[in-house]
């Protein structure tokens, strides 16, 4: 069994709602878009989930890096979405999710940074 940690859940979670959110927009025929959302959202987990498994604190940083850049992206079409009122729903809970992931990520990034050994 895997244990669990909070950005492994968090980032799970988050991937979760995305996919429905996802399923939502292509039903408003946003296909573009909700391919990019769900390509960047599903892809912060799946990284944070790799750097798990890294074999060195470099390969680690790396993976929490893309996970990262990839969450950053995840926010940027949020705030499209929400600006461009593609839906008729409240996006503050989606937002907040993805700033909480973004302020972990890079808290886990420059924290391992600054680390000395892999432990």
């Amino acid at each position: 069994m895997i244990k669990s940690n909070l950005i492994q859940d968090k980032t799970f979670q988050f991937s979760l709602d995305m996919i429905a959110f996802c399923k939502q927009l292509k039903t408003l025929k946003e296909f573009e878009i909700a391919s990019q959302l769900l390509r960047s959202s599903t892809s912060i987990g799946a990284n944070v989930a790799e750097a798990g498994a890294g074999s060195s604190r470099k390969d680690f940083i790396s993976k929490m890096k893309i996970a990262s850049k990839e969450a950053r992206e995840t926010y940027y079409w949020l705030r499209l979405i929400s600006s461009a009122q593609i839906v008729k729903i409240n996006m503050d809970h989606h937002l907040r999710s993805i700033e909480d992931i973004v302020k972990i990520l890079t808290s886990i990034v420059k924290t391992s940074e600054k680390k000395k050994t892999w432990e």
